[in-house]
């Protein structure tokens, strides 16, 4: 089992930033990936970034240059620049182990509003 617990969601105005965290707790050991996903009322969760245990990343085409993603051994963190409105949602830390398990945070609200 894995245990997320994310923080740093808020409200920010247009071109500002953020930086969202999450602490993982329990059998770090089994971590694979981490990422972090976002879904906002009537859509479905999409992946933000992801960042493997060699620290290649992926990201999402409409964050590319905007958002960087990093981790260490029990965090993963998600650096958001030249935030935009169609931001806006509410972002959750997952975890993918060698189990293969998924674990997944209980969300953050980031709201990129004027």
């Amino acid at each position: 089992q894995v245990q997320l617990e994310e923080a740093g969601g808020g409200l920010v105005q247009p071109g500002g930033s953020l930086r969202l965290s999450c602490a993982a707790s329990g059998r770090l050991f089994q971590v694979y990936t981490m990422g972090w996903f976002r879904q906002v009322p009537g859509k479905q969760r999409e992946l933000v970034a992801r960042i493997w245990p060699g620290g290649s990343t992926a990201y999402a085409d409409s964050v590319k240059g905007r958002f960087t993603i990093s981790r260490d051994s029990a965090m993963v963190w998600l650096q958001m620049t030249s935030l935009k409105v169609e931001d806006t949602a509410v972002y959750y830390c997952n975890v993918i182990t060698y189990g293969p398990s998924e674990y997944w945070g209980q969300g953050t609200q980031v709201t990129v509003s004027s």
